[in-house]
């Protein structure tokens, strides 16, 4: 008796769990953070950002303040002074 319900268990088909399969670029930007600072946009909004405040150039040649990896998956998020 045993082995016969030893043998229906073995012979029942098994689901296989997988991962979601997900690009580079979701997974870089998806994933659990710590940490994080709130900033004033340039537009009067405050947005919450995970990277480091940087300068970037702009095409007129001046210096623009800018706040990266924001929320909304914003790259980047010019700052008020």
């Amino acid at each position: 008796m045993k082995a016969l319900t030893l043998a229906l268990l073995l012979s029942l088909p098994v689901a296989k769990i997988s991962k979601p399969l997900h690009s580079p670029v979701e997974t870089a930007t998806h994933h659990n953070r710590k940490g994080g600072k709130w900033y004033f946009a340039e537009t009067g909004h405050a947005v919450f950002c995970y990277g480091p405040v940087m300068y970037v150039t702009e095409a007129q040649g001046g210096i623009k303040r800018v706040a990266t990896f924001c929320q909304n998956d914003q790259p980047m998020v010019p700052l008020k002074d």
